[in-house]
């Protein structure tokens, strides 16, 4: 029996994915079709270990893939280029400052991919989620220019990585570097790069993604903890 992806249809309940086990090995991963893009429903998604991923001209594609790609902040790794670049180029790292921009950027076409898969659809769905309090941007400036960056989804403890950029040499790089440092216990990075390897990312089991998921999406959200420490 060949097995084949569930299709959602737009009034399904946000939480109506299939098991995770149920995705497919070829492609790797993909689990269901359809629906929308609702704030419910890609947190219900990013919650079982889910995420949205197609081109333009496709359906809503929802993938889990096995294995996963994630990073733990203490296992970052930070290369002698970059702690110069940390040291030395002069950037100024802020969160949550330009969001919409950060977002335009990573789906900017680039030598290396010319298409984006940050379509128009997905882009107003993740500025939704940050207007809702549940996507994050990581911006990283060189003399008042934005210059790299990094965005994704938040849930509790987990940031769930969604894309990243550099304009200049190291810029994304020195926006992972602050996120590591902002007290999450887990990034999503879905899945594997070269580039991503360099940091410390690591393959883990579908499995032990989502048990890590049961434990630290429950847990207190750093960003919230902040909030708590300057009303103080």
């Amino acid at each position: 029996m060949t097995l084949q992806p569930i299709w959602l249809t737009d009034d399904a309940p946000p939480g109506a994915f299939p098991d995770v086990e149920y995705a497919l090995t070829q492609p790797n991963g993909l689990l269901a079709v359809g629906g929308d893009l609702n704030i419910e429903r890609l947190l219900c998604a990013y919650r079982r270990g889910i995420f949205p991923w197609f081109s333009e001209g496709q359906p809503i594609l929802w993938w889990s893939p096995d294995p996963r790609a994630v990073l733990f902040p203490e296992a970052l790794r930070i290369s002698r280029s970059l702690r110069k670049s940390l040291r030395n180029r002069g950037y100024v790292v802020t969160e949550d400052r330009a969001f919409e921009e950060v977002v335009s950027a990573c789906a900017a076409p680039r030598a290396e991919h010319p298409d984006t898969w940050i379509t128009a659809p997905m882009h107003a769905a993740y500025c939704a989620l940050h207007g809702a309090g549940h996507a994050g941007s990581i911006e990283v400036w060189h003399d008042g220019t934005l210059v790299g960056g990094l965005y994704g989804v938040r849930i509790g403890a987990v940031f769930f990585g969604e894309s990243m950029f550099s304009r200049e040499r190291d810029a994304s790089k020195v926006g992972l570097v602050h996120l590591c440092g902002a007290g999450y216990r887990l990034i999503d990075c879905q899945l594997p790069t070269p580039h991503l390897a360099t940091l410390g990312t690591r393959m883990i089991r579908r499995r032990r993604f989502i048990e890590l998921l049961d434990r630290w999406c429950e847990a207190a959200s750093p960003v919230a903890a902040a909030a708590e420490r300057i009303s103080q």
